[in-house]
């Protein structure tokens, strides 16, 4: 990992701790130039890259398409519902095959914590690794979307309030975006079901109630439920729910007038924010997802950097 003449190059992305904070802002930097059309894009050679996802997507999934498209990037299709997994094959050999074939970049989600390790770690498999999700591990890309998203907002992380709301235990959003968000000068705070809260979160904020908050925060980051996640023997009320630990529209205008709202999505409307306020003034939603295929296609092209 290095930043050459403003670039970033990359060999991987599997985890937000192997950026630096220059890399981090480099990555947003580059993702808002080309957000602005300031980027010409020339490669030295064509690029393949490949999508293995078995978990169901569709932001993550088809924003990288959308960037590797607009990348000129030559894209080898998988579907492991018809792909020899069926018949036994491991990730592992999956990617070897892909390696071997000549895919560049493989982005890759899967249930399996921290499955990229044997591959990065292979000397045989060339292909270069973008971790698209591992089960309740890390989203990189997720993580710099939002990042970009409060950048552009506010043009620094230094001082901001944000806090993170929600299924915390099981989202790989909040985890990522706990560790560089401390990291680059934000303070953190928690809410949402102390029974979805770790005390190994404390060491990067504190749980408050989030009426204890509401009015101060700059960044409000709710989270989905992630029902696919927990072993299904706890009770659950939408409605409860959201009326003690949603964004509801009482909540909503005690917020600061500067104040924005996230959501990593799919959005449980009604659950974790009232349905009318999913594309309300301060709800930056819509906008995470434009600034998902702007911030991939700078992931992307760290990697092409990287080979190049």
């Amino acid at each position: 990992m290095t930043i050459t003449n403003g670039k970033v190059s990359l060999k991987h992305l599997v985890t937000m701790e192997i950026l630096s904070n220059e890399e981090v802002l480099g990555l947003i930097k580059r993702g808002l130039e080309f957000k602005r059309g300031e980027v010409e894009i020339k490669p030295d050679r064509k690029y393949y890259a490949s999508n293995l996802f078995f978990e169901d997507s569709t932001r993550t999934h088809k924003s990288f398409e959308m960037a590797e498209l607009r990348l000129d990037m030559g894209m080898i299709d998988f579907d492991a519902r018809t792909s020899s997994v069926n018949k036994g094959e491991t990730l592992y050999d999956t990617i070897l095959t892909m390696s071997a074939l000549g895919v560049d970049i493989c982005v890759i989600r899967h249930s399996e914590v921290d499955y990229y390790k044997q591959l990065i770690d292979s000397p045989t498999i060339q292909t270069s690794i973008v971790n698209g999700g591992d089960g309740s591990g890390q989203h990189p890309s997720q993580s710099l979307l939002d990042l970009m998203t409060i950048y552009e907002e506010f043009g620094t992380f230094e001082g901001l309030k944000i806090v993170i709301a929600g299924d915390i235990t099981h989202s790989r959003v909040a985890k990522s975006n706990m560790q560089i968000l401390k990291r680059l000068g934000a303070e953190i705070f928690f809410s949402g079901p102390r029974e979805w809260y770790s005390e190994e979160f404390d060491v990067y904020g504190q749980h408050v109630g989030i009426d204890e908050i509401v009015e101060d925060v700059d960044v409000l980051m709710l989270l989905r439920v992630q029902h696919e996640r927990h072993d299904g023997n706890e009770s659950f009320s939408k409605g409860e729910y959201n009326s003690l630990h949603g964004l509801t529209v009482e909540r909503y205008k005690r917020l600061k007038d500067t104040a924005i709202v996230m959501h990593p999505a799919p959005v449980n409307r009604d659950v974790e924010i009232d349905d009318s306020l999913v594309e309300a003034p301060k709800a930056r939603i819509v906008r995470q997802m434009q600034n998902g295929v702007f911030v991939r296609m700078a992931i992307l092209e760290a990697i092409l950097n990287g080979k190049a």
